[in-house]
């Protein structure tokens, strides 16, 4: 993912409520959503280049997701895929908190990246460019190409979005596909400054982002209830009509 705007445990029907976009080369190879074949607990899309995820759930209620870190100027191209971090937590049974500080031992030989992982009622965050495996707190958090909770103008605008949307009891999961997909363009005074330059910072600035060879690929939203009841759907664009198909999905952990 490259956008993933999250309520935890402070919305009165739900434990957690995630809206998140992947951002990727259109060109990339990608299975959608399903429980997997070879690991039928696993709900997840599947990158086929490298056979990771970048966002999960399996039956047990471990979630994990996961974002990249920019910073172009320090990419290896023999680093390990990033998406078998996401994958790795859903297939073994560690604790989040344990899993991370493993992460965090080898975390310099991947190219930067963010990951949250954990259950539905305890989530850690760690990323390469951030000393410590840290326990997220209840409250709304975003998440892009930066830290956890960097303001840029995607996260704060998509926060704001998420927050109004959340002011209802009951969650609209359409209401939410609709704010994910807001492909205007942050005013050039308020781009981050990540290295890339200014024409590539104003086009990678939407939350749903649109170019001739990469941009957001799937939407998806992720509600657990106080019950621990799922809906997990995820929104997959045909490029470049933008069309799109919708998977739902139902269980109960």
């Amino acid at each position: 993912m490259c956008l993933i705007l999250f309520a935890y445990k402070t919305h009165p029907g739900y434990k957690l409520v995630v809206a998140a976009n992947r951002d990727e080369f259109y060109s990339r190879p990608t299975e959608p959503a399903e429980f997997w074949e070879d690991n039928p607990s696993i709900l997840a899309g599947r990158d086929l280049t490298a056979g990771g995820t970048w966002m999960g759930i399996n039956k047990r209620g471990k979630i994990s997701m996961l974002t990249n870190y920019r910073d172009l100027k320090n990419i290896r191209q023999n680093a390990p895929s990033r998406g078998h971090l996401v994958s790795d937590f859903l297939e073994n049974d560690e604790t989040a908190d344990k899993y991370l500080h493993q992460v965090s031992e080898k975390g310099n030989l991947y190219n930067g990246f963010n990951l949250v992982c954990g259950t539905v009622d305890e989530l850690y965050y760690y990323g390469n460019y951030r000393a410590g495996v840290h326990p997220v707190t209840s409250g709304y958090h975003g998440l892009s190409n930066a830290l956890l909770n960097t303001q840029w103008p995607k996260v704060d605008k998509g926060l704001n979005k998420l927050r109004a949307i959340l002011k209802s009891e009951r969650i609209d999961p359409e209401q939410l596909f609709d704010a994910l997909y807001d492909d205007i363009k942050a005013p050039d005074h308020l781009l981050p400054d990540t290295g890339v330059g200014l024409e590539r910072e104003s086009m990678l600035s939407p939350m749903f982002i649109k170019s001739a060879n990469y941009g957001s690929r799937c939407s998806t939203v992720l509600l657990v209830d106080h019950d621990n009841r799922v809906q997990y759907l995820e929104r997959t664009y045909n490029i470049p009509e933008f069309t799109f198909t919708d998977r739902v999905f139902e269980m109960k952990l």
